[in-house]
């Protein structure tokens, strides 16, 4: 496992973001099981690796621990120099997206770290309404990614599940939506959720003016769901290879599989759907 060229970590920050989703076929599942649980510790050891997690996904759009999709695998890292390489996950995907990412906020921590921090020198000091912190480039106008993360704790992870239905299905429709699917620790199983949005507007219009997601916010503050929990909303710098593989458009396999790109100016990238 070898390190890619890549661009240079953001100046703001002095670090880079990547996230990789892979569409594997159903043969290679016991390899992908395999290189989830060996993966970790081989790419920690890279140079300049600050963290990385290995992912299992939900099918499509959907939410929850009953819905993983074992022919979906993802990881998400956090790297000072070149992004890190994953070959062995290359080699055996039909279809896989890459998304380089700049933090522009985050509030909580991911198995006791935090790894998207804001310095000083990028950020504005200003309090989003969700806690955190925003950085210069809250203001972006192109797409960005938001990430949430949480270990539930056991006693509250019935009730939980009972309250996310009505947002994961009001969240699928949502306007300037782009792309959602739920992510897990490996090997399987659901603990968080990546959407992708046309513009930082219409992902602040959904958080906190949606009144199923504001009573969510509530709810989390006032039933204890998490024993930990982490949300980030980051910059979308550059999408490369087929984005069907995180619901943005139809994948594309075989012989049409390519690399390609998707513009990252919130003015020329079109909705998933027809609004």
């Amino acid at each position: 496992m070898t390190a890619e060229s890549g661009p240079v970590p953001n100046s703001t920050t002095g670090y880079g973001v990547s996230l990789y989703v892979w569409r594997i076929p159903a043969v290679a599942i016991p390899a992908a099981m395999w290189r989830m649980a060996v993966d970790p510790r081989r790419v920690r050891r890279e140079d300049g690796v600050r963290f990385v997690k290995l992912l299992g996904t939900g099918r499509g759009g959907e939410f929850g621990p009953t819905r993983a999709d074992p022919t979906r695998w993802a990881a998400l890292a956090v790297y000072d120099q070149a992004r890190p390489g994953f070959a062995g996950w290359d080699r055996r995907a039909v279809a896989s997206c890459r998304i380089d990412l700049a933090p522009l906020n985050a509030r909580g921590s991911w198995a006791g770290r935090e790894p998207f921090p804001i310095t000083p020198a990028g950020s504005s000091g200003t309090n989003q309404p969700d806690g955190t912190t925003g950085g210069k480039a809250g203001g972006t106008d192109g797409p960005v990614l938001a990430l949430t993360r949480a270990r539930l704790r056991p006693t509250r992870a019935v009730t939980f599940w009972r309250a996310t239905g009505p947002v994961a299905a009001a969240a699928s429709e949502a306007s300037g939506l782009l792309a959602a699917f739920g992510i897990g620790e490996a090997p399987l199983g659901w603990q968080g959720t990546v959407t992708v949005w046309r513009r930082a507007a219409d992902l602040l219009r959904f958080a906190y003016r949606h009144p199923q997601h504001r009573q969510a916010i509530e709810r989390t503050m006032t039933t204890g769901w998490y024993a930990e929990e982490l949300f980030a909303r980051f910059a979308v710098l550059d999408v490369v290879g087929d984005t069907g593989v995180i619901g943005w458009g139809s994948e594309r396999h075989g012989a049409e599989k390519r690399s390609t790109r998707r513009p990252v100016d919130g003015g020329t990238i079109p909705n998933r759907r027809p609004r």
